[in-house]
This record gives structure tokens, sequence and C-alpha cells, in this order.
């Protein structure tokens, strides 16, 4: 399985262009049920709205796009959003673009650019991350050397997920498996050689883009 970049969480942008208020929500999702899901909570949320619409690639390959102008002008709305979520490189994505209609309208060109430039605005604010085959270890050291080992796992950008204080402490740690061998070979160097090291098992983890 191939790595692959997407967003991290939920994310709300608003902006007000001639008069109408664009208010862009966008989501992590995983397949088409949560994408649904998601766009039927917005939708119920602004069920005031003008429009709701959307886009999304719920899935890692980009199979199955999908996308709604929500009685915009045919090709306004939903496909400037997905083209978006394309140009971005971004898969497991989905995108609604809510709109409260302030008066003056827009034109087809002015749509497009309003619901393509709401829906990447949004997404330069979201929180990237790169899904990428990743090493769960434990890594176990004495109290002496905790804060040396944090300091290395902050510099490193690996990933903490837990950490157990016992009669030693216990950090389970995520890093990518790409660089496993460098990471441990660089611990062991930084505490000399005071770590136990038990490799748990490896998958796909969203690590966080820079």
């Amino acid at each position: 399985m191939q790595s692959y970049l997407s967003v991290s969480g939920q994310t709300v942008t608003e902006k007000v262009i001639e008069k109408s208020r664009f208010i862009t929500t966008s989501k992590h999702v995983q397949g088409e049920e949560q994408a649904k899901a998601f766009i039927a909570e917005i939708s119920a949320k602004y069920a005031d709205a003008t429009h709701n619409c959307y886009a999304y690639i719920s899935d890692s390959l980009g199979n199955f796009p999908r996308f709604s102008d929500d009685n915009e002008p045919q090709g306004t709305a939903g496909m400037p959003i997905l083209e978006v979520i394309k140009n971005k490189k971004l898969f497991e994505t989905a995108i609604v673009v809510t709109r409260y209609f302030g008066g003056i309208k827009l034109g087809a060109g002015g749509l497009v650019r309003a619901y393509s430039g709401s829906a990447a605005e949004n997404l330069e604010s979201a929180q990237k991350v790169l899904y990428e085959n990743c090493a769960e270890s434990l890594y176990t050291v004495g109290y002496s050397d905790v804060d040396a080992a944090i300091r290395f796992f902050t510099e490193t950008g690996a990933s903490v997920l837990s950490c157990d204080y016992a009669d030693e402490v216990i950090f389970t740690v995520a890093v990518k498996k790409s660089g496993e061998e460098e990471f441990n070979k660089s611990l062991l160097n930084r505490l000399c050689g005071k770590v136990k090291i038990q490799k748990i098992k490896e998958y796909f983890y969203p690590f966080k883009c820079s």
C-alpha cells in the first residue's frame, strides 16, 4: 500500500463574497459511509442555508469521487471543490461549502471562483497528515534517561502514543518504517545503549506534515 496525503480532524473556515456567506467544513473520512454521514451532519447543521455543496474522495486510491452542486448552476460548485481536493493530492477527504445567499448573483465564473477559493483556503488551514507505513515499538528507559528520550522523540518527529511509568518508563512510539533502523540506532547512541527496544507491529499511521 502506497503512502498518501489527507487532512486531520475537522476544519471550519468562513468568508463573505458579494454579501454571500460561505462556510467551508473539511474532514478526514474513511469510506463512503463516513463521507455521507459527514455531509448529512453539516447539511442538517446548516439546514437553513441556500446551498450545501460538497465533494469528496473517500478512499486512499482516488476511486469513485463524488460531488454535488446542490441546486447551484451545474458545474459551478461541486466539481470545482473536487478539483481543489485533487490538485492538493488529498485522499480520504470530504468538503462541504455552505452558502447563505446575500442577494447579489455571482454568475457562473464567480461561483466557480467562490467555491473553489473557499475550499482552497480551508485546506490551507487544515492540518495535513501523511499516511505511511509505520513501526510501533516499546522503548523502555530508566528514570534518569526519561528527559533525554523525550527530547529525542521530539527532535525526530516520532509519535509518542503512550507513556507508562512503572519500575522503568515505557514509551509506545510510532516511527516511519523507512527510518526505523536509523531511528533506533540514533536513540541507542544518544542514551549510550541504555534503552530496551521491543517491536510490536506495523501499520499505516497519519504522520503530521510540517
